[in-house]
């Protein structure tokens, strides 16, 4: 079998979006001939922890795990925090607005910390993983970020070794939706500029999640470029009951941070719930996921507390069902330069769940374009009240009428068998 060693910051029991994409990768490269290595911090500073994530690991897989070293022992005790509490990603504040002391911490993150506070695992890891290699080689290499420290691992090694190397970007670097909120200096954005560049040019493929980002990665070096977007795995849709809800339930599954929150969906809710007294009667508002101070605020100011159902986590076993469950899933681009190519992970669970999709942000995205080509809910800007409005009455008049079913033809190739197929050929075009 052709190996492969795959270098990720992000994996089980780690939680959250970030671990997916590549859990569910090698779960399926040895059904293609091709045998995973993963190597991952043993110690890792992640905002949340799913062990039903671990049934999905492969029996055998070669897991090599080594100690990290980041500054977030200090960041915690500089704002406050104990050794114990998780720190939130995405610069969510769930229970109060951010202090000085948290604003300094940002600014410190993205000045000196460059690319990220996973820096310090760089020098370390290149020098196990020299060693290593040359004892137990491999046919390729893959980096996956964020954090995108790991990156110049990739790089260091491939310059080393003279090794293939993969660089998969699930998010951008200098154009991810938070670089803004880094608080980013002239020296620090020239450093970071520098070293995605030095990146993108060095790696013999840069993998990423969608069209537009792939576009944008070649414009800054990338010498060849291959789109894996995220999917959905079948078998995690299996064996579930087809209860429904019998409110009319608008349900949003992931982060919602104040880049993302959809001021005028709540007027507007808040609007037709005065207006409206079947509305008032059915409408159900269900949020699954860690949730910024500010949009309970506004939650709160347009009347809608009562109607709102928070859950602040579920494991990703839990997920499917609860979109099976609900009238209209909710999906929220962020609102920055990059939108265009953001397709976030879960768009292709909402799809394999077969229910109506509310879309706010960029209208003209990739995201969008995925929803228009399968026809599977309806899109708007975040500033278009009027048509959010339109969207809401339609998707509550097909519930009401019982057509709310969203089936999808053609969405296989989003499947995770058939995506990890894919780049089972970009490492072996013999598989």
């Amino acid at each position: 079998m052709k190996k492969v060693l795959i270098i990720t910051y992000y994996w089980p029991p780690s939680g959250g979006a970030g671990v997916q994409r590549w859990l569910k990768f090698a779960k399926y490269l040895p059904e293609y001939g091709i045998e995973p290595i993963i190597y991952t911090p043993s110690n890792p500073e992640s905002p949340v922890n799913d062990d039903t994530l671990l049934n999905d690991i492969p029996k055998n897989l070669n897991i090599i795990k080594r100690r990290i070293f980041e500054p977030y022992s200090f960041y915690k005790v500089f704002t406050g925090k104990t050794q114990n509490q998780k720190v939130n990603a995405g610069f969510i504040s769930e229970h109060k607005k951010t202090g000085l002391l948290e604003a300094l911490s940002v600014w410190i993150r993205g000045n000196f910390f460059i690319p990220d506070a996973r820096k310090y695992w760089v020098t370390p890891s290149v020098k196990f993983l020299s060693d290593y290699l040359q004892k137990n080689p491999v046919d390729t290499i893959i980096t996956t970020g964020p954090p995108h420290s790991m990156h110049l691992i990739g790089m260091r090694l491939k310059k080393q070794l003279n090794i293939t190397w993969i660089a998969d970007f699930r998010d951008p670097w200098t154009e991810v939706d938070y670089y803004h909120l880094l608080k980013i200096g002239k020296r620090a954005d020239k450093l970071h500029h520098k070293l995605e560049k030095k990146v993108v040019s060095s790696a013999d493929v840069v993998l990423t999640v969608s069209e537009s980002w792939a576009g944008d990665l070649k414009k800054i070096g990338a010498k060849k470029t291959k789109v894996i977007t995220n999917g959905f795995d079948s078998t995690d849709f299996e064996n579930l009951n087809n209860n429904i809800d019998n409110k009319f339930s608008i349900v949003h599954i992931g982060t919602i941070h104040k880049e993302r929150n959809p001021h005028n969906l709540w007027k507007v809710l808040g609007e037709l719930v005065s207006q409206n007294t079947e509305f008032r009667k059915k409408l159900k508002i269900r949020l699954i996921g860690k949730i910024d101070f500010s949009v309970i605020e506004e939650i709160e100011k347009n009347n809608l507390k009562s109607y709102v159902e928070r859950i602040s986590y579920l494991p990703h076993s839990e997920i499917p069902a609860q979109m099976k469950r609900s009238r209209v899933l909710l999906l929220l681009i962020s609102r920055f330069v990059g939108s265009k190519g953001m397709i976030p992970g879960k768009l292709f669970e909402y799809i394999a769940s077969e229910r109506p999709i509310i879309m706010l942000g960029n209208t003209q995205g990739d995201t969008a374009k995925l929803i228009n080509k399968h026809n599977v809910g309806q899109i708007s800007e975040y500033e278009n009240r009027e048509e959010i409005k339109d969207t809401v009455l339609k998707c509550f008049n097909n519930y009401i009428n019982k057509t709310d079913s969203k089936k999808a033809e053609g969405i296989e190739r989003y499947n995770r068998q058939n995506l990890t197929k894919e780049l089972a050929n970009l490492i072996d075009p013999q598989s």
